[in-house]
């Protein structure tokens, strides 16, 4: 009967497990549910989502969720959050008038927009092209499904021991029963002794023993911010030789802050991590900070909307990035916009890539002005600039300025930094007239600053791949983010290795694929495909293989890995379903905790 029990229990949680399984799938199709406004029959109707056919035009605008695959041919200044495909946070700007190669990876596909993608800027018009499962969030689905994960480790383990003890005890037995004939015992006598025997050799307390350390460890994890929804998998972390990690969120902070600026010629680097205002500007050849600065910081402050509330920013990140590093250098923000109001304003737009506001001001001669500060590309500014501030003087935007000036730029975006620039201009206040197409005012202006942002690494990230290294455990970065960026942070935290694109591991056959990763520190612009392949390369070469992930499209590899690791801040349901952990604050240094949790059990 205590047999009997220990089978049934078994069965019954061997069935929940199982059953849990399906919930990651009930989740995706829960994100499906969604209406959408559809040109139909000449005029606009409100549709939901699932009667939608290819050939459907459906109307877009901010705040709207993406009820299909599709292919933009009308836009304004439209931008997409496509985190859920990309795991990149930042929104995605969209133009129907782009040219797009055909083998693009998706992050770069800005003519199409896709399911359960939001809408945070601008509108636009769309063909709808798929539905349901020919779609991105689909075929994601199809993954999920097939991508089942095997056995652990331990199963494995217990497995062998299993048949190894089942062997042996038969072996025993049949020369135990042999013998006693030849000694010519009763044969009811020694088959109950056989039995006996049997059932003595295969010990039946060890599952129960080993499920008792497994909860246990289970619940030291959960303290430390890991929670682990199988047991065996527990046992799993210990025995984990490779870490494919996400970037956004779990290696950096998933906040972008400003780390240098350059201004007058000079170069001046910004301490603080974060929307914090902790830190400050510092010179880096020691002299005074210029007060022609004042110019950039206030660019920054008016020629932005987003706002800091808690630590926390409302709006664009990157525009939060400029708030807080002119807060870092004394400027009320909120009090200089209620004192300098627009009086027009340009919003920004993919097409011309800036923005531009006009305020009531006073110049240096005393003369009312009205001046416009404007944020944009470097090129782009470059462009429609014919000065720029040099010490505290304007001088002319010539040939070797312009070249200085370009050096520069690259110098920052070969460093994974995202740069923007900062001009001035202005126009008498007496005769001003804001023409029909403001933009044309801008056809020269005075570059102001260079600023150089960036999704910093989390402080205790870079010990923690050190701790893994030395314990012999290999750690890589699978991102969406562009290569350039990906490498530098890699560079940064002391990941080893070249960095690759989707693209170029897709030109590496599986056969050689095991022995090629070993040279790869940074695989950048993945697709699900991507991912899942790298994972079951690494475990064709014998690897036991984590995996981070918190969007759509990384639960099919967080399936396949021996140990699929969910962010628990900010990752979908659909990922926590298919994930073995979660992690209650999203940090990488908590994977490392648990797999030394697991080394112990």
């Amino acid at each position: 009967m205590a047999i009997v029990v220990v089978v049934l229990l078994n069965a019954t949680i061997g069935f929940v497990q199982e059953s849990r399984a399906e919930a990651a799938l009930d989740a995706l199709r829960q994100m499906t549910v969604t209406t959408a406004t559809v040109r139909r029959d000449g005029r606009l109707v409100r549709l939901d989502a699932e009667e939608l056919v290819p050939g459907d035009v459906v109307v877009l605008a901010a705040g709207d969720r993406v009820p299909a695959d599709g292919r933009l041919f009308a836009s304004s200044s439209l931008e997409v959050q496509e985190s859920v495909l990309t795991g990149e946070a930042l929104a995605v700007a969209k133009s129907a008038d782009a040219a797009v190669g055909a083998e693009v990876p998706l992050a770069d596909r800005v003519t199409a927009v896709y399911m359960n993608t939001a809408v945070t800027r601008g509108r636009g018009e769309m063909l709808v092209t798929d539905t349901g499962m020919a779609g991105e969030t689909g075929r994601i689905a199809d993954l999920l499904h097939k991508a089942q994960p095997g056995p652990t480790p331990l199963q494995r383990q217990i497995d062998a021991l299993s048949r190894t003890l089942a062997w042996v005890s038969g072996v025993v037995i049949v020369v135990v029963f042999v013998l006693g004939l030849v000694r010519g015992q009763d044969f009811g006598d020694l088959f109950v002794s056989a039995v006996s025997l049997a059932v003595a050799a295969i010990p039946e307390g060890l599952p129960a023993v080993v499920a008792f350390t497994l909860a246990m460890g289970t619940g030291r994890m959960a303290q430390r911010g890991a929670i682990v929804k199988r047991l065996a998998s527990v046992e799993t972390l210990g025995s984990t030789s490779q870490i494919c990690t996400d970037k956004t969120g779990t290696l950096t902070l998933n906040q972008m802050t400003a780390r240098e600026l350059l201004l007058a010629g000079r170069r001046f680097t910004v301490s603080g991590e974060g929307y914090s205002v902790d830190g400050r500007i510092r010179t880096t050849d020691g002299s005074p900070v210029p007060a022609t600065m004042d110019d950039a910081l206030t660019a920054m402050a008016l020629c932005s909307d987003a706002v800091i509330r808690d630590g926390q920013v409302v709006g664009d990140p990157t525009e939060g990035a400029l708030v807080v590093l002119a807060e870092k250098a004394g400027i009320d923000v909120a009090r200089l916009r209620q004192e300098r109001p627009r009086r027009l304003e340009i919003p920004f737009d993919s097409a011309y890539k800036f923005m531009a506001t006009f305020h009531d001001w006073t110049d240096d001669t005393g003369r009312e002005v009205i001046r416009c500060f404007v944020k944009g590309a470097p090129d782009v500014l470059a462009d429609r600039a014919d000065r720029y501030l040099g010490g505290e003087t304007i001088l002319p935007f010539d040939q070797e300025a312009r070249q200085r000036y370009e050096q520069a730029n690259s110098a920052l975006a070969g460093r994974g930094m995202r740069v923007l620039a900062l001009g001035a201009e202005d126009f008498p206040a007496e005769d001003f007239q804001a023409p029909a197409d403001p933009k044309k005012l801008l056809d020269r202006v005075v570059l102001l600053a260079l600023v150089a942002i960036v999704d910093p690494p989390r402080p205790e990230a870079r010990t923690a791949i050190a701790e893994c290294r030395d314990a012999g455990v290999r750690v890589r970065m699978i991102t969406g983010d562009h290569a350039i960026t990906a490498g530098a942070i890699a560079g940064e935290l002391g990941i080893p290795g070249q960095a690759i694109t989707g693209a170029e591991l897709d030109r590496i056959d599986d056969d050689a694929l095991p022995g090629q990763l070993d040279e790869v520190g940074v695989v950048a612009r993945v697709s699900p495909e991507h991912k899942i392949r790298i994972v079951r390369a690494l475990q064709a070469h014998g690897d036991v293989v984590a995996m981070t992930g918190d969007g759509v499209n990384d639960a099919p590899a967080l399936r396949r890995a021996d140990i699929g690791v969910a962010m628990g801040v900010t990752g979908t349901e659909v990922t926590k379903e298919a994930s073995t952990m979660v992690l209650t604050d999203d940090n990488f240094a908590t994977i490392v905790s648990a797999v030394r949790e697991g080394r112990g059990i």
